[in-house]
């Protein structure tokens, strides 16, 4: 059985000038042209190879060694090339651009736009892009724990509970509808604080501010992170934001925010491009 928008071994049945056909049996009908340029060197006839299957511009089925940014049953953050009259077109990495219908939007596109959209087959054997039903498709075993700092892009928006974000582009979570999201829009990455996992494994997320409460553990954090180091961490606030994340869980503003209030507290002194525990 063909299988569209997965991979499959089938088995290369003839050779032409512009590439070679494949198909599941050496006797079967159903054949599936791999155009030239893609063609491994020294493959012939009877050999077998893995290949996407796809649909051309022509509607044909074709195959192709490439891969895809996306799958059946996966999600991938994929960027918007343009909007047409009846949907938007997004690059997932194949010749032919993947088409979002307008009826499979949760909001509206734009050109330049990275969201969040999973696969599917329409009724006419397509392949065509979603933005709806990514929830069931987010994972639920998420490394992360009250408090972490985490980064997540949001896919949808809902008046009954608030702003789904998928924590990764990979984790399953939310920003309860209190607090205000009326500023961002889907595709719009966040960094947000962790402040409950549900017991389905679901976080519940904040971007509020709350220095003043913040101010006190994340100022303990560095100071236990410190204690590791031999009371000598070797980076400052000037750090990139990916290695002050590595070494203390904390966003950069966080960190200088932290950093600033034990410097005024004597607790530490900050020499070059290190900081001392004093």
């Amino acid at each position: 059985m063909i299988k569209l928008g997965e991979y499959q071994e089938l088995i290369v049945v003839k050779e032409v000038d512009f590439g070679i056909y494949l198909a599941e049996k050496k006797e079967d009908e159903t054949r599936i042209l791999l155009p030239a340029n893609q063609v491994p060197e020294n493959i012939k006839v009877g050999d077998t190879l893995e290949v996407f299957l796809y649909r051309d511009s022509k509607d044909r089925f074709i195959a192709t060694t490439n891969k895809p940014k996306l799958k059946l049953g996966e999600l991938a953050a994929l960027e918007v090339l343009e909007i047409g009259k009846i949907g938007a077109f997004l690059d997932w990495g194949l010749e032919k651009d993947l088409f979002l219908p307008f009826k499979e939007m949760t909001r509206k596109v734009q050109a330049g736009d990275t969201i969040l959209v999973s696969l599917y087959l329409d009724k006419s054997r397509r392949l065509c892009a979603t933005m709806k039903g990514l929830y069931d498709l987010l994972e639920l075993d998420s490394p992360y724990q009250v408090g972490d700092q985490v980064e997540g892009r949001v896919y949808e928006f809902s008046d009954n509970f608030g702003t789904f974000i998928a924590v990764d582009d990979q984790y399953s979570a939310m920003i309860p509808k209190f607090e205000d999201c009326s500023y961002l829009k889907v595709g719009d990455i966040i960094q947000a604080r962790v402040t409950k996992i549900k017991p389905d494994g679901k976080l519940d997320l904040t971007m509020r501010e709350k220095a003043y409460l913040q101010i006190e553990p994340d100022a303990e954090k560095i100071l236990s992170v410190l204690e590791e180091y031999a009371g000598v961490l070797p980076f400052t606030e000037k750090a990139s934001p990916e290695i002050i994340k590595r070494e203390t869980g904390l966003s950069k503003k966080a960190f200088k925010r932290a950093i600033g209030h034990l410097y005024k507290e004597r607790k530490i002194t900050i020499i070059g491009d290190k900081i001392r525990k004093i």
